[in-house]
């Protein structure tokens, strides 16, 4: 076999891969960054002599209206507007019922519910709309989106190998084994995969990463989010040094036939230094419960309380403590509740009033925890705390469900202080129309033949004109670093393989591999489509591969189909950087550097190998 010649163009394309690989991995400027230098690099290079056909300087930005940044948008947009009618939050809900807060179990069951789901659509669409349930899980649960993003991401990847509809390569895959069957003899003709020939391939793909995650996860992981600056625990340990205020919940039982009942919230709080920021009973919870409100049995009371009041109050009445937050831990978790500080504004109407007079809790929604005055903290335990007249500049500490805040934002008597809370607006009215479009975009994914930007446009154009989202919204939901990522690259997976860069890879490979046994030639196909799906488009590594291996295969005397599927699974071996489409998507929410893929990606890339060729040669 005789190895192709290297040309001028091919040198500088392998150049600008290495200088793409370094600013990757250096992160000298920040990856979307790198990649859209490296997108202007190429069109420069073309006004060099002998470069004029590197790429096609019309088509430079044609990346940006590709089918795949298209679709990762659309996608977006779906998940935003899902996510707006609170259906990801009763996903979130589910997961961490299921899952408590242990991390482990977290990662077991997002990835393995994202591994199913990417097996019947793209899996950068069922990343991108699992977005939104890692950030509330992570939420709720206090586990860093670091830790649940990766796992997530890399199982979205390995799902798409459990069908072959699940990734553009498999999908592909038929169709080119169909082309390269009119130049093969009869007797060598190849039989296309129906939907689940490669099903025992992704699934022991998936489970081998689920194990991976959980056995490993601990060490490969980043320990936090790199970005975060205003987590649970640290704005718990703000308000505690700056106020003396213990900001932990506990959840309380009030058993039938204690005193308790038949006393109000007032009279609970005028004897105890406690503060009850919700109850639940009859089977319904409410936050910020005024004074008046009657103490019935059974019920719960989630309490802020510093550790001696809470003790003191729970051993007059022998009542039980939950160890953790059960009934309150939908009502009151990070995502719809929390500690924030309210001014009173010079001029405001509220100033000479009482938090009595004010019905504070029952109009505004607002339980006062502390009064901040002049450099002097006022609570409950050192004065006449709801019966003080509220001055200019007074500090309110108080604990309030999100929406409340969010509708005080527009009061001129209060000034709030807090801004880093999510500021949600609902519409749990609009899910039927949620789901209406969803499912339209998903049918239409599985049963018609329209490109995939097309089929998701359709259900994110329909949220947004059913109002279910708005365009504003809309445009926010999309991770805009993500799409300049995708768009800038594909130019120059278009120049690997216009300038005969891949093929000159690939022939230097089989070259060095010529007249090795069948195995070994099976592994360094597998290999050079990992290099390749790195640097170029999967689909573009298929392209140029399947055709290749199956030849090859022929020379050698073995399976040209086995060696084509290998191909087309073997492109979704895109682990090492962030230049899979799901890759980009998590590396910004999850505050990823290039260096955390290398590191837990290496060793995923490996385990892939090993894995997907065992069960090729096992089962194949």
């Amino acid at each position: 076999m005789e190895a192709l010649g290297l040309t001028f163009e091919m040198v500088v394309v392998l150049g600008v891969i290495a200088v793409t690989i370094g600013l990757f991995v250096s992160e000298i400027v920040r990856v979307d960054v790198a990649a859209f230098a490296i997108m202007v690099l190429l069109g420069l290079l073309t006004m060099v002599p002998g470069l004029e056909g590197l790429v096609d300087v019309r088509q430079l930005f044609d990346g940006f209206s590709s089918n795949a940044v298209v679709s990762i948008i659309a996608v977006m947009i779906i998940g935003a507007g899902l996510d707006r009618t609170g259906a990801m939050s009763s996903v979130a809900t589910w997961i961490t019922r299921v899952g408590g807060a242990t991390e482990s179990r977290i990662i077991l069951l997002i990835s393995s519910v994202v591994g199913v789901i990417s097996s019947f659509m793209q899996n950068v669409g069922a990343a991108a709309l699992f977005l939104p349930v890692v950030s509330r899980v992570s939420t709720r649960t206090g586990l860093p989106m670091s830790r649940l993003l990766m796992p997530m991401g890399f199982c979205a990847i390995l799902g798409g190998t459990m069908t072959m509809v699940g990734s553009s390569p498999l999908i592909l895959l038929n169709d080119l084994l169909i082309s390269i069957n009119t130049t093969l003899p009869g007797d060598a003709q190849m039989e296309t995969y129906s939907l689940f020939s490669v099903t025992p391939i992704g699934a022991a793909l998936i489970i081998t990463g689920l194990v991976y995650f959980i056995i490993f996860g601990r060490f490969v992981l980043p320990s936090a989010n790199r970005d975060d600056t205003g987590t649970a625990q640290s704005t718990l340990e703000y308000f505690n040094t700056t106020y003396g205020l213990d900001g932990v919940i506990h959840e309380i039982d009030v058993p039938p036939g204690s005193l308790l009942v038949g006393h109000t919230m007032g009279d609970l709080q005028a004897a105890f230094n406690v503060q009850v920021i919700a109850t639940a009973f009859h089977g319904r919870t409410y936050t910020a419960p005024p004074r008046d409100v009657m103490i019935e049995a059974p019920a719960k009371l989630a309490i802020i309380a510093d550790a001696e009041a809470i003790r003191d109050f729970k051993d007059a009445f022998m009542l039980p403590e939950a160890t953790e937050l059960e009934t309150f831990a939908e009502a009151l978790h990070p995502g719809k509740a929390g500690i924030a500080e309210v001014v009173i504004p010079p001029g405001s109407g509220v100033i000479g009033k009482t938090m009595r007079e004010l019905w504070l809790r029952k109009v505004y929604g607002l339980s006062p925890l502390v009064i901040h005055r002049g450099g002097e903290t006022l609570t409950q335990d050192n004065c006449d705390f709801g019966g003080i007249p509220l001055a200019a500049g007074d500090t309110l500490v108080c604990h309030t469900p999100w929406e409340s805040l969010v509708r005080l934002e527009q009061d001129r008597d209060f000034v709030v202080v807090t801004t880093d809370f999510p500021h949600e607006d609902l519409r749990p009215k609009k899910i039927i129309w949620a789901l209406t479009f969803f499912f339209i975009a998903l049918g239409l994914v599985l049963f018609s033949d329209l490109r995939l930007s097309l089929c998701l446009l359709v259900g994110a154009v329909g949220m947004i004109l059913s109002k279910v989202i708005s365009i504003d919204e809309a445009y926010d939901a999309v991770s805009w670093q993500t799409v300049f990522l995708l768009a800038s690259l594909i130019p120059l997976g278009q120049a690997v393989q216009a300038t005969g860069t891949a093929g000159w890879i690939a022939d230097q490979v089989l070259y060095v591999m010529d007249g090795m046994p069948l195995w070994v030639l099976q592994a360094a196909i597998a290999v050079l489509a990992t290099f390749f799906t790195l640097v170029m488009s999967n689909v573009g590594a298929t392209v140029l591969l399947v055709p290749l291996a199956a030849n090859i295969a022929l020379g050698a005397g073995a399976d040209p189909a086995l060696f084509a599927l290998t191909v087309a699974i073997s492109t979704s071996n895109s682990f090492l950087i962030p230049t899979h489409q799901v890759n980009a998507l998590i590396m910004g929410p999850g505050g990823y550097r290039v260096i955390d893929f290398m590191r837990a990606g290496g060793i995923m890339t490996i385990l892939f190998l090993v894995v997907s060729l065992s069960v090729l040669n096992l089962l194949y």
